[in-house]
């Protein structure tokens, strides 16, 4: 099925090339973009260099720090009027093992309509983190499965592949959150239009160069994002039961 690896980035240089020569070990047919929100590090040049010798590998340039929600649907739009049947998500801060890429493709291919790479099931972990960021992480994604109806553990995990067609089906253009609540609102939309979710344990590895790019102000739209469609929804399903009392 033809492949479409999605890496947004900004200022990172100092992983970059290990990130895309390790993708292409671990999965040499599938194609590359990098979207750079306007890196002045080097990255572009790093990845245009590994480009040339790698192949497979386009680099979107982006005036400015968009976000990572509009990284994503910046890559994935294209790839979807292009014909391109799984979309994969993946940092390039080297705290997602490209190594997992094989059985997450596998298990698309054999009918999952998103496969996320989890940190809160048997087999996955997180290491580096202290404990009060495991704890708020946890925390929130069990706020997003108990108000959302999700049934998911890592509704905020960033290592993922869609199928192209689950993504069409939803759409891209009314999704505008970004960070966590850019990846809880797809799971949210690919719950509601009934895909089957698989969820397969990684190790994810704190960074070790560079600083995260995760705010308070991130944390807080997720949080307001969630709470927001819960309400909705309860509203939304309390008008159905009066028309039918």
């Amino acid at each position: 099925m033809r492949t479409l690896i999605a890496v947004p980035t900004y200022f990172e240089a100092e992983s970059i090339v290990e990130l895309l020569e390790r993708v292409r070990r671990a999965v040499p047919d599938a194609d590359v973009v990098v979207v750079d929100d306007g890196s002045t590090d080097g990255t572009r040049e790093l990845v245009n260099e590994t480009a040339a010798r790698l192949g497979q590998i386009k680099l979107m340039c982006r005036d400015s720090k968009s976000g990572l929600g509009a990284a994503y649907r910046a890559a994935f739009q294209p790839a979807i009027d292009d014909g391109y049947e799984l979309l994969v998500e993946i940092d390039a801060d080297l705290s997602h093992d490209p190594a997992a890429l094989p059985e997450m493709l596998s298990a698309a291919r054999a009918g999952a309509d998103v496969v996320i790479g989890s940190r809160y099931v048997p087999g996955g972990r997180i290491d580096g983190w202290s404990r009060s960021r495991t704890r708020l992480s946890r925390w929130g994604n069990r706020y997003a499965s108990i108000v959302l109806g999700l049934a998911i553990n890592d509704a905020t995990a960033g290592f993922r592949v869609y199928r192209a067609s689950l993504v069409r089906r939803f759409g891209l253009a009314g999704i505008r959150s970004s960070g966590y609540g850019f990846q809880v609102e797809m799971t949210y939309r690919a719950v509601r239009h009934g895909a089957r979710i698989v969820e397969i344990p990684i190790v994810f590895r704190e960074r070790a160069s560079g600083e995260s790019k995760m705010s308070r102000a991130i944390v807080m739209e997720a949080f307001g994002l969630v709470t927001l469609w819960g309400l909705r929804d309860l509203i939304t399903r309390r008008r159905a039961e009066r028309m039918y009392e």
